[in-house]
């Protein structure tokens, strides 16, 4: 396996919730109303710091798609995916677009405050005994 380039932009961005690699920038942002299994996510122009898994057809709720999961190049992490194909012609927008989802997100502001809510199951205080 070759090294591992990270790139960084300017701007406002949006990290690995992970390993905190910038993963896209918020102009490249263009829709915050898409949804996956896991609750919401983000359609984006462009992603950077990220590789692309196998393409395969998934029927999702807006019709069958050609897709590439997104992993973060960083941690390997799965973040999202990329629309390569839509086989209906009103979902043609989204080719070449990637979706980012929300949960295995932050953005700059959360990340700079060094706070943010883990919603990610685990023990409470009470199971540790």
């Amino acid at each position: 396996m070759g090294r591992i380039f990270v790139v960084e932009r300017e701007g406002r961005s949006y990290r690995c919730r992970f390993c905190n690699t910038q993963l896209a920038l918020a102009d490249d942002l263009a829709s915050r109303a898409f949804h996956c299994r896991r609750g919401k996510a983000y359609l984006f122009n462009y992603a950077i710091n990220i590789s692309l898994g196998a393409l395969e057809e998934r029927m999702m709720l807006s019709g069958l798609h050609t897709v590439a999961d997104i992993f973060c190049c960083s941690c390997g992490q799965i973040v999202g995916w990329k629309y390569e194909a839509a086989h209906e012609k009103s979902q043609k927008y989204k080719e070449g677009k990637f979706v980012l989802e929300r949960g295995r997100i932050i953005d700059d502001i959360e990340f700079s405050t060094g706070f943010y809510i883990d919603t990610r199951s685990g023990m409470s205080d009470s199971e540790d005994n």
